[in-house]
């Protein structure tokens, strides 16, 4: 495996003024020699040795962790994607958005490399989410969007061993490597943060229609199954106006199976003043959300096991109860359907749910 500091990068060209531009996200870095990328992650390097040599932008995180754990799927959040597996979950360093509200501030803005001290090919990521029974790896944690040379080898290692991937990303990323991530991807999770490019520009330092584009890629281009996520921070995204466009949006656009997830904002990194969501903001989300012909509609960060469960769109039927993470009961069949009206319910399934349950279990992975 190349040395992290010298892993070559894809998706850059050079300008007529001899900057490097790197292509990979709508940021469009431009680099004298020795910057690094928005992302931090992402750097201009003359360093390496024989066919490594040369002045190229490399990827200073591949191969190198922040940390390994197996969680249940329903974390990502994933509701409708293999209900109560297991799912061995990763990320690097860095990102490419400047989220005033992030939650993983600690990792994803992190620009001390040395605290990656978890070091593993793909090849043993792969190994480690078998013999650990996974059904799924995840990058996640940051974005894999600006890791996606590491993330697409690790998915190649893990198809090679029948395991699916998941991709946890706020979608900020040009077409090309759009194209080639998510070829690789089995699942995703899009952070669509609001539904203002005002709320884009000012909280997270980048816009709105590369998200869009992206969900509908998504859609209308790939198999990949996917759900959305928005979190909702008071005074900020949370108007039933801003809601119910949101809503709108994502029925006439994706069409109403794609779940939606209505997250609660706690007080984190540069907004520490703003309050949490109250609990009503969700469910009052949850409904509007509905109205608007949303099948499949959750709430995450708060206790609310009618927003962790999963009906029938069809009949109204309870299908997956959900306490938290933890499945109470699963009514699907193999391939989908309800057994009380034979409906079909979207997304990916299996005769019977996972039992992996609320754990959440850190692991050591060799390189």
């Amino acid at each position: 495996m190349n040395t992290p500091a010298a892993y070559p990068a894809r998706y850059w060209h050079w300008l007529e003024d001899g900057r490097m531009q790197c292509d990979l996200c709508p940021r469009d870095c431009k680099l004298h020699a020795g910057q690094r990328g928005a992302c931090f992650v992402r750097m201009r390097s003359n360093e390496g040795t024989g066919d490594d040599a040369g002045d190229r932008m490399v990827l200073t995180t591949y191969g190198r962790s922040s940390g390994f754990c197996i969680d249940p799927i329903e974390k990502k959040p994933l509701n409708q994607f293999y209900p109560g597996s297991s799912v061995l979950s990763f990320g690097t360093a860095g990102c490419n958005l400047a989220c005033k509200f992030c939650q993983n501030w600690d990792i994803s803005k992190s620009k001390d490399m040395d605290r990656l001290m978890d070091q593993a090919s793909p090849e043993a990521i792969a190994d480690a989410a078998q013999a650990h029974g996974c059904k799924s790896v995840a990058f996640t944690y940051n974005d894999p969007v600006i890791f996606s040379e590491y993330a697409m080898d690790v998915a190649d290692a893990c198809h090679a061993r029948g395991i699916q991937t998941v991709a946890v990303t706020a979608g900020y990323i040009h077409a090309q490597p759009r194209r080639d991530l998510f070829a690789k991807m089995d699942a995703a999770n899009v952070d669509l943060k609001a539904f203002t490019d005002d709320f884009y520009f000012k909280l997270t330092g980048s816009h709105l229609q590369p998200v869009l584009d992206t969900l509908r890629y998504l859609k209308h281009e790939t198999a990949v199954w996917f759900e959305i996520t928005t979190l909702l921070i008071p005074g900020h995204n949370d108007s039933d106006a801003e809601i119910v466009a949101l809503s709108r949006w994502v029925a006439k656009e994706l069409g109403p199976d794609v779940p939606l997830h209505f997250s609660a904002f706690h007080p984190d990194h540069k907004m520490p003043d703003t309050p949490a969501t109250p609990l009503a903001t969700l469910v009052r989300a949850r409904a509007l959300a509905h109205q608007q012909g949303l099948h499949y509609v959750y709430t995450g960060n708060v206790h609310h096991p009618a927003g962790d469960s999963t009906g029938c769109p069809h009949c109204g039927a309870e299908l997956i109860a959900r306490d938290w993470f933890q499945i109470e009961h699963y009514r699907l069949t193999a391939e989908g359907h309800c057994p009380h009206c034979g409906g079909t319910i979207a997304g990916r399934f299996e005769a019977r749910a996972g039992n992996f349950g609320r754990q959440r279990i850190p692991i050591a992975i060799g390189s």
